[in-house]
């Protein structure tokens, strides 16, 4: 054997342990992003139907409801029902965020348009979800769309349908993904709300992955990125935001709600209108996002609330 060969095996001997510890290390990384990123933060709801029928009165005529996914798994929601037959509009939250940020909402568009009204905790959101995990826009976009059916089987006193043929889906960060995923699915979805949209699955994953680990780490992202599409055995969404909307047709109403210049998502929601194949109705500049809500006055949120519920009012009429 020559000496050389005896050197290399040698050195391969003494570099292998570490090159093993590195890889070791970079997949226990792996595992460590995707498990805490895939389970989002959560809290107690900050307000229920019940605890503000306590402050309202019985006016509020919202109640607990349950489902099933189209891959089995359970969904829930709150749902106030409107008038017979009249649209209905599906109000979906953000990554971190749970169906409680947008109970005030719910009731608005519901008081003001009678519209039938479901805001569901997306999977992997909300106290005790009974999915335990987000699919970042994998399959929330066909969670809506179970959603939708759910509606459709709602019925009246009377016997009659509960909701008309018109549906109208909002949705902040992850939320926004979903519907636009939804309206390309479903032609009855006939009026989309985005708010923050994300350029792409991979920018939620991003983001994520920032608010995990409290750091802006490029390194960490892209870990994060791959072990996600292992995770999803190669069902990571590849679609982007933009891709979802020009697929949209040209009679879906769009409104394209984005904050102040350096807000999350202001970017890439502006640039969808170039997206689209029929012009959006965009409110730019917004010193209030659906993602900062529960934090704002009651003078800023009535602000945000309103051109939601004039949109959807006036799209599904």
């Amino acid at each position: 054997m020559s000496r050389r060969l005896i050197v290399a095996r040698k050195l391969l001997k003494a570099l292998l342990p570490i090159v093993l510890l590195i890889v070791f290390a970079v997949v226990a990384v792996c595992a460590w992003l995707v498990y805490g990123i895939t389970r989002p933060p959560r809290a107690a709801y900050l307000v229920t139907p019940q605890s503000f029928s306590k402050v309202t009165g019985p006016v509020l005529k919202g109640t607990d409801v349950k489902w099933k996914n189209h891959d089995g798994t359970d969904a829930r929601g709150w749902l106030i029902p409107g008038a017979d037959e009249a649209p209905a509009v599906i109000l979906l939250h953000g990554y971190g965020a749970d169906r409680s940020w947008l109970l005030n909402l719910a009731v608005k568009l519901n008081e003001t348009t009678n519209f039938t009204v479901l805001w569901p905790d997306l999977r992997g959101h909300g106290e005790n979800p009974p999915v335990n995990w987000t699919s970042f826009g994998a399959l929330e976009g066909d969670d809506v769309t179970a959603a939708i059916d759910y509606l459709r089987t709602l019925k009246t006193a009377g016997g009659k349908p509960q909701i008309g043929s018109r549906v109208g889906v909002y949705g902040i960060g992850l939320g926004s993904y979903g519907a636009l995923d939804a309206a390309t699915r479903y032609p009855e979805v006939r009026a989309v709300g985005l708010d923050s949209a994300p350029a792409s699955p991979e920018d939620l994953v991003q983001a994520a992955t920032v608010s995990r680990t409290g750091m802006n780490n490029r390194v960490f992202q892209r870990l994060a990125y791959f072990g996600m599409r292992i995770y999803s055995f190669g069902k990571f969404p590849g679609k982007t935001s933009c891709d979802l909307a020009h697929s949209l047709g040209g009679d879906v109403h769009v409104l394209l709600l984005a904050g102040v210049q350096g807000e999350p998502g202001r970017q890439s929601t502006l640039d969808l209108a170039r997206c689209l194949k029929s012009p959006p109705e965009v409110k730019k500049d917004l010193t209030l996002t659906g993602a900062n809500l529960p934090s704002s006055t009651g003078e800023q949120e009535e602000a945000y609330d309103r051109p939601v519920i004039e949109f959807f009012d006036k799209a599904l009429r």
